[in-house]
């Protein structure tokens, strides 16, 4: 459709000049700046011009403003956490971090995720029905159909970038696994990572998982290498908490009269499961007993907390996992010591998490800040198999491992 445009014509010493704007941009004068219709239009010009620069008054567009007492904003968002894992639910992982943010708020149960990483995090970045970003599964199996092609319109704005455009310093921190897989390399284009969409700083990997120990790092849109390597005690969990912790400061230093909106989603606790043996020994025995009784345990203590209802049922134990009184010595050894890692990386995810709460918490504005914590996006995952598996992409691609392979191995 051709775009209709406007012509002005002015006269200076002799001379017609042309003024030609498109009709959209005349238009946005007459659009209201009340947030009702976004993005926000450009403030119309209230100077006087005249023939010369003396008769003229100046009039800079200033920066909008967000609405006295609005709120500092953190979402937190755990990777693959099941409703029965962390303490704070009744789970056997004690999550201190996690329990003093719920002793001090609010505690809900009936958070509902997609059931896969991309689309319920671009469901929750947004508000709205994760099709609507082009999330119907994630980045790496999209097709190329409406809602399912992984490419988020910019009809679709996300949060950050409406508080952005409100006044708010953003930054994102961690997993982002809402950018189509091939638009992933250091050459962009950059309209789908983070920083086109609203974060003014983001430091994290691309896609659904990375190590630990030795991750793949975009801050911004430019690959870096940590300062140090896994062999001189390299963590992501501790790296992006510093790093967060590093921008608030950044943040309160430079900008302190703006309110912030921070998005943290480490990659924990996706697979791999990277943690020192420091944290895996606190857990060494605890889930000896076998899956079914803590099962059991875990509904006991979830009925005790009431964060489900008195007369709730065990559900039936899937056909394909095996009674654990069935097992033999090297598969019961071999799967109490899954627990144990599992366990010992979420109990340092918890303990990561409540030092940058800690933070926020210390900061000037405190007592005027959102903590929001979801306990993970879509529940655990299943990619490692039954048996679980030390090669993720072999499991991904079909290729099943074993018990008698991984206890080999262990």
């Amino acid at each position: 459709m051709t775009q209709p445009f406007h012509v002005r014509r002015a006269i200076q010493g002799g001379a017609v000049l042309l003024f030609i704007t498109s009709a959209s941009a005349a238009s946005a004068q007459d659009t209201p700046r009340d947030g009702t219709v976004l993005p926000l239009p450009p403030a119309p010009f209230e100077g006087v011009i005249t023939e010369t620069f003396e008769g003229s008054t100046q009039d800079y567009p200033q920066p909008v403003t967000p609405p006295e007492g609005a709120p500092n904003v953190s979402v937190i968002l755990i990777d693959d956490l099941g409703f029965g894992q962390p303490g704070t639910f009744g789970g056997p992982v004690p999550t201190p971090a996690m329990d003093a943010l719920a002793e001090d708020g609010l505690r809900f149960t009936r958070f509902h995720t997609t059931a896969i990483c991309s689309p319920t995090r671009a469901a929750l970045l947004t508000g709205r029905n994760h099709h609507q970003s082009g999330f119907g599964t994630i980045t790496e199996l999209s097709t190329g159909y409406p809602g399912y092609n992984s490419i988020w319109p910019r009809s679709t704005a996300t949060i950050a970038e409406i508080l952005k455009d409100h006044g708010y310093s953003t930054a994102a921190f961690g997993k982002w696994h809402n950018t189509p897989d091939w638009e992933t390399s250091p050459m962009g284009p950059f309209d789908r990572w983070p920083t086109g969409l609203g974060f003014e700083y983001w430091y994290g990997f691309q896609g659904g998982e990375t190590s630990q120990w030795d991750p793949q790092l975009f801050r911004n849109t430019i690959p870096v290498e940590p300062e140090i390597g896994p062999k001189e005690g390299y963590n992501l969990n501790v790296d992006l908490v510093d790093d967060a912790i590093a921008w608030l400061d950044r943040q309160q230093s430079i900008a302190p009269d703006k309110p912030y909106f921070m998005y943290f989603a480490p990659g924990a606790v996706h697979a791999p499961l990277h943690v020192s043996e420091e944290w895996i020994d606190k857990f060494s025995g605890q889930f000896d007993q076998g899956w079914d009784k803590v099962r059991e345990e875990t509904l006991a203590r979830q009925k005790e907390l009431g964060v489900v209802p008195e007369n709730t049922d065990l559900t039936s134990r899937p056909e394909e996992i095996e009674a654990w009184d069935t097992l033999d010595a090297d598969a019961q050894r071999l799967f109490s010591r899954h627990q144990e890692v599992f366990a010992g990386f979420l109990g340092q995810t918890d303990h990561e998490i409540g030092r940058l709460v800690d933070k926020v918490q210390a900061l000037p504005g405190a007592d005027n800040t959102l903590i929001i914590l979801v306990a993970g996006d879509n529940g655990p995952s299943a990619e490692g198999s039954v048996a679980g598996t030390l090669n993720n992409m072999m499991t991904q691609n079909g290729i099943p491992d074993t018990v008698e392979g991984a206890a080999a191995r262990d």
